[in-house]
């Protein structure tokens, strides 16, 4: 099997190309497109459907997977909205179908939410960072935290005494976590629908 992710930026990939084989295993081939953007991945998406739907004919082991942040977004309708594309194009989604050929997901509310899923992991390159951080009542259920999650991961490190000059590259932090991740153990729900998603291929 072959999976192509689309995903709207460059710490995702690096994430993915770190789990997907710990949740899959070395046998699946996968490649990861990155959009530079979620409103450029929306706006591109239906005529890349519109392609794969043409090159799903003759790889019958293909698989999609779009990965976007909610961002404040209703959920719902953001997903709504990957569904629709999916099925305007002639493609079977999770939503419809058990063989289904498009697997659409959404980090709620960003990536970096399954960061503070996996403290461990996130302790490793970042070790003043507390232990204790998922018993703190805004930190406990990653997908719930307020303000942005990414602005929490922010914080957080800045209090720890890592980039305390106001600039935190998101690819460095996810290069830095990424590679620890263990995908079993993640409290983040998006992370584990994502997870247990990929699983149904």
């Amino acid at each position: 099997m072959h999976i192509e992710f689309l995903i709207e930026e460059a710490s995702a990939e690096i994430v993915l190309t770190e789990i997907v084989p710990k949740i899959l295993g070395d046998e699946v081939t996968f490649k990861v497109h990155d959009f530079r953007g979620k409103t450029n991945l929306l706006n591109k998406l239906p005529q890349r459907m519109k392609g794969y739907y043409n090159l799903l004919k003759y790889q019958e082991d293909w698989r999609i997977v779009v990965l976007i942040d909610e961002d404040r977004q209703n959920c719902l309708e953001l997903k709504k909205q990957l569904e629709d594309i999916a099925i305007q194009e002639g493609l079977s989604t999770h939503s419809i179908s058990e063989s289904f050929q498009v697997l659409n997901r959404i980090a709620v509310e960003e990536l970096e939410a399954w960061f503070f899923g996996d403290i461990d992991s996130l302790r490793t390159n970042y070790p003043r960072v507390p232990s204790n951080l998922t018993k703190r009542a805004s930190y406990r259920d990653p997908d719930e935290i307020k303000g942005g999650t990414w602005e929490a991961l922010e914080r957080i490190l800045s209090s720890a005494g890592y980039y305390t000059k106001g600039f935190m590259p998101k690819t460095e932090v996810a290069r830095n976590i990424a590679p620890f991740m263990n995908p079993e153990l993640n409290t983040s729900k998006s992370f584990q629908v994502f997870r247990d998603g990929l699983k149904l291929f």
